[in-house]
């Protein structure tokens, strides 16, 4: 499958100031920028660059960031699964899945989250994948939001729609073992039957059989 990549982009002005958000951005670009030091929700920052700019490098890996000037200060990551996960299992090549998110929080607030993902959707390739997201409440922010993990759910969601994302079922051990986690995709437009037939195998691999 070919992954073609079309670069878009859009200003947001906040109160703290316009920003850029744009993408999907090559690992040259992103090699090039600074990494904001608050961005230290998934690993220390430096390290996390790395992993932007290996994950740019992908024929299939997106980034799109918010920047401040020359400065990161947010980011959305797709990629193929984890081998490890179920969701690889299948062998699609037109599943790729929302990795990571985040935002410093400087401009938190300011809709750059929903931001991120709409300009990430305005690339028509978007409609030829499935694209999932797990979103397991120990990744959450909850003591720096201060919200409980009911409204962090809350939150979540409604930055997912922004994107097309909506809730999908699923009997994934990790997803059901505590109920404010959740499979959330979005299927594009040109995605086959069979394709969406197989993803519905994937999210239900424990039923029992008579």
């Amino acid at each position: 499958m070919d992954h073609p990549k079309l670069y878009n982009a859009k200003e947001l002005k906040t109160a703290k100031g316009a920003i850029m958000i744009e993408g999907p951005v090559s690992k040259d670009q992103l090699a090039s920028m600074e990494f904001h030091e608050d961005l230290v929700a998934f690993r220390v920052p430096d390290q996390q660059h790395k992993a932007l700019i290996e994950i740019a490098g992908l024929p299939e890996g997106r980034i799109i960031i918010a920047r401040d000037h020359n400065t990161i200060v947010g980011y959305v990551t797709y990629l193929y699964p984890d081998p490890l996960e179920r969701w690889s299992q299948g062998k699609m090549d037109n599943l790729i899945e929302l990795g990571a998110i985040e935002v410093i929080p400087k401009y938190r607030g300011a809709s750059v989250g929903k931001n991120l993902l709409r300009v990430s959707m305005m690339d028509d390739a978007m409609e030829d994948y499935i694209v999932i997201t797990t979103e397991y409440y120990w990744h959450w922010d909850l003591k720096g939001t201060g919200l409980n993990v009911w409204d962090y759910r809350k939150v979540m969601e409604k930055m997912m729609n922004a994107g097309g994302l909506e809730y999908y079922a699923t009997d994934d051990p990790e997803i059901s073992s505590h109920p404010a986690n959740c499979l959330m995709a979005r299927i594009g437009k040109r995605v086959d039957p069979e394709s969406i037939q197989k993803f519905d195998q994937l999210r239900f691999m424990n039923r029992f059989m008579y």
